[in-house]
C-alpha cells in the first residue's frame, strides 16, 4: 500500500509532538517536523478538473523574470525595475477556463496579482512571476517558500553579472530534486561565451546532466541581433503541458519528498539512540554503582543506626516520639543523589534522551527518605514487640514458668519430708526432731529451685537496643533493595518507552518506503529527465 505523503507528514508531526510532551526530544531537535518545512502542498484545483502545469519564474533581482512574463503575455501584467527588491508579489498569468480552488492558508492574498488569457496554445499553463528571492524582506522568502510545492516547473533566470548568485543557487540545491528545472541566462546581448560556459559548469557540478539552458534578450531592438531562444522555452513548457508529464512531475516531487522525510526520520531515529546494547550497559553501570553505594552506607551508617537503637530502647513504649538522630542524614542523600546523577550522566554519554529517565527517578530521589523511615520504623516496631529468636523466647517463657513452680514444687517437697518425719518420730518411744543440716538444705533447695529460673531470665532477656538495632538493619536492607529495584524498573521502564517511540517512527519510514506502481506515471521522457536531477 502506497501512503499518501500528506498522510505521513501528519503521522510524522503528531509522533514529533508526543516525543516533546513526553521529554524525549525537545521542540529544537523535531523542528523540522513540527514546523512548515515538511507540510505537504494544499490542492489548489478541483480534483474534478486536469490540473495544469505551474511554471513560474525565479530569480534574483534585477535579473529580467517580470520581463520575461511581460514578454510573454505581451502587455505588462508584473512589474519590472532594478531596485531591490523589485518583485514584491507573486503574479499569476493563465487561461480564462482555469479556476484556482482555494489558496493555502495563511497566504497574504494583496500580495498575489492575476491576469488571464484566451490563447489556446497557452490553455494548460500557469505561468508564474516569484518575488526576488534574494530580497532582504523576509516575507518574500517566505512567500517563495510557500509557493514552492505548487509549482510542476522552475525557470532559474540569471543575467551574465549575477548567474552565480548564492541565496538563489542554494534554494535550486536544495529543491532540486522535487521539481523540473529550466535555466534561462537573460540579457544574452551582454552575455560572454565564457559566462554561458562557465554557467553550464555550475549546473554540472549541481547534479545536472545536460541541462537546458536558454539564453534569452529582453531589449526589442537587440533580439533580432542577439541569441534568443525565448520562443523554443515557450514552446518546450507547452509540449511539457500534458497530463502525463504533470502527473510524473507530480510523483516524483511525491517520491523526493517522502526521501527527504525518511532521512528527517532517521535523524531523529539515531537521537532516540541506536542499539538496545546501550541500556544493558546502563543497567550494568548502575550495579556496580549500586554496590559501592551501599558498601560506603552501610560503614557510615553504623553509628547513627546505633545511637538511634539506643533512642528506640530508651522510647520502646512510644516510638513516635522524635530522635535528635537521624538514620538518613543529609550526607547520605547527597551521596545517593550523586549515585543517580552520575547514572543520569552515563545516560548521556550513551547518547540516550536525558530528561526521561531523570524525571522517572526524580519520585525516588525525592521519597528516599521517607521510604527508609517507614520501614526500618516498622522493622523496628516488628523487633521490639518480639525481640530475640525463637530460642530465646521458648527458654524465657519456661523460665517464667518454672519460676513459679520449683519453689511451689521444693516447698511442698520439703514440708512433706518434715510431716513424714515428724508422723515417724511420733509413733517412736524416743522422738527424734529434724537437725539444723536439714533445715539449711532446705533453705538451701527452696533458694536454688527460685534464683535458677531467675537467673535464665535475666541473662535470657533480650536486649531491646540489639533488638532495634537488628530492626534497623533488617529496614534498612529492605528499603535498600526496594529503592534499587525501582531505579531498575525506571531504567526498564524507560527502555520500553524509548523502544516504544523507535517503533513508532520505524513504522512510519517503512509506511515511505511502500510504493505502489503507478500505471498511469510511466517512464519520463528523454525530454523530461533533463530537466530533472538524477
Amino acid at each position: 500500500m502506497a501512503y499518501d505523503y500528506s498522510d505521513l507528514v501528519k503521522q510524522a508531526k503528531n509522533w514529533a509532538e508526543n516525543v516533546v510532551n513526553e521529554n524525549w526530544l525537545t521542540e529544537a531537535e523535531v523542528h523540522s517536523l513540527l514546523n512548515d518545512d515538511l507540510k505537504p502542498a494544499q490542492a489548489l484545483f478541483d480534483a474534478s478538473e486536469e490540473s495544469p502545469l505551474v511554471v513560474a519564474f525565479l530569480g534574483g533581482t534585477g535579473v529580467g523574470k517580470s520581463t520575461l512574463l511581460n514578454r510573454l503575455a505581451a502587455k505588462n501584467i508584473a512589474k519590472t525595475g532594478v531596485v531591490r527588491p523589485t518583485s514584491k508579489e507573486v503574479t499569476l498569468f493563465h487561461h480564462a477556463d482555469i479556476h484556482i480552488n482555494q489558496l493555502p492558508a495563511g497566504f497574504p492574498l494583496e500580495k498575489i496579482r492575476v491576469d488571464k488569457h484566451f490563447e489556446e496554445k497557452n490553455r494548460r499553463i500557469i505561468w508564474m512571476d516569484m518575488p526576488d528571492f534574494d530580497s532582504t524582506e523576509q516575507s518574500n522568502q517566505r512567500l517563495v517558500l510557500d509557493w514552492l510545492p505548487h509549482i510542476d516547473v522552475l525557470i532559474y533566470v540569471v543575467s551574465p553579472e549575477r548567474y552565480r548568485d548564492n541565496k538563489a543557487w542554494q534554494l535550486l540545491l536544495a529543491e532540486g530534486g522535487k521539481h523540473a528545472w529550466v535555466f534561462v541566462l537573460n540579457q544574452s546581448d551582454r552575455a560572454q561565451a565564457e559566462q554561458y560556459d562557465d554557467f553550464i559548469q555550475q549546473l554540472n557540478k549541481a547534479g545536472f546532466n545536460q541541462p537546458l539552458v536558454y539564453q534569452s534578450c529582453c531589449i526589442k531592438e537587440d533580439i533580432e541581433a542577439s541569441v534568443d531562444e525565448f520562443l523554443a522555452l515557450q514552446s518546450m513548457m507547452q509540449k511539457l503541458a500534458t497530463q502525463k508529464t504533470i502527473k510524473q512531475l507530480a510523483v516524483r516531487s511525491d517520491k523526493v519528498r517522502k526521501l527527504e522525510l525518511i532521512q528527517e526520520l532517521n535523524n531523529q531515529l539515531n537521537k532516540l539512540g541506536k542499539t538496545d546494547k546501550q541500556v544493558k550497559q546502563l543497567n550494568d553501570y548502575w550495579q556496580g554503582q549500586w554496590q559501592n553505594f551501599e558498601l560506603l552506607l552501610r560503614e557510615a551508617l553504623a553509628l547513627p543506626m546505633q545511637q538511634l537503637a539506643q533512642n528506640y530502647a530508651l522510647n520502646s513504649t512510644n516510638l513516635s516520639k522524635q530522635s535528635e538522630h537521624s538514620l538518613w542524614d543529609t550526607w547520605a542523600q547527597t551521596r545517593f543523589m550523586d549515585s543517580l546523577d552520575s547514572l543520569i550522566l552515563q545516560v548521556d554519554s550513551l547518547g540516550l534522551p536525558v530528561l526521561p529517565i531523570k524525571n522517572s527517578i526524580e519520585p525516588i530521589r525525592s521519597n528516599i527518605k521517607t521510604t527508609i523511615q517507614d520501614y526500618t520504623l516498622l522493622e523496628v516496631r516488628k523487633s521490639l514487640i518480639k525481640p530475640g529468636n525463637k530460642l530465646q523466647r521458648a527458654i524465657l517463657k519456661i523460665a517464667a514458668i518454672a519460676e513459679i513452680i520449683l519453689p511451689i514444687s521444693a516447698m511442698a517437697w520439703v514440708m512433706y519430708q518434715a510431716f513424714i518425719h515428724f508422723y515417724k518420730s511420733s509413733l517412736m518411744e524416743n522422738p527424734q526432731y529434724l537437725g539444723a543440716d536439714f533445715a539449711i538444705n532446705s533453705v538451701v533447695l527452696i533458694a536454688i529451685v527460685w534464683l535458677f529460673p531467675y537467673f535464665l531470665q535475666k541473662k535470657l532477656t533480650p536486649s531491646l537496643e540489639k533488638a532495634a538495632s537488628k530492626g534497623l538493619k533488617r529496614g534498612l536492607e529492605k528499603s535498600l533493595q526496594i529503592i534499587d529495584r525501582q531505579v531498575l524498573s525506571s531504567i526498564e521502564n524507560y527502555e520500553v518507552q524509548r523502544q516504544h517511540c523507535q517503533q513508532q517512527l520505524v513504522d512510519i519510514i517503512e509506511s515511505c518506503q511502500q510504493e505502489e506502481l503507478d500505471k498511469g506515471a510511466g517512464q519520463e521522457s528523454s525530454e523530461l529527465s533533463r530537466l530533472l536531477l538524477p
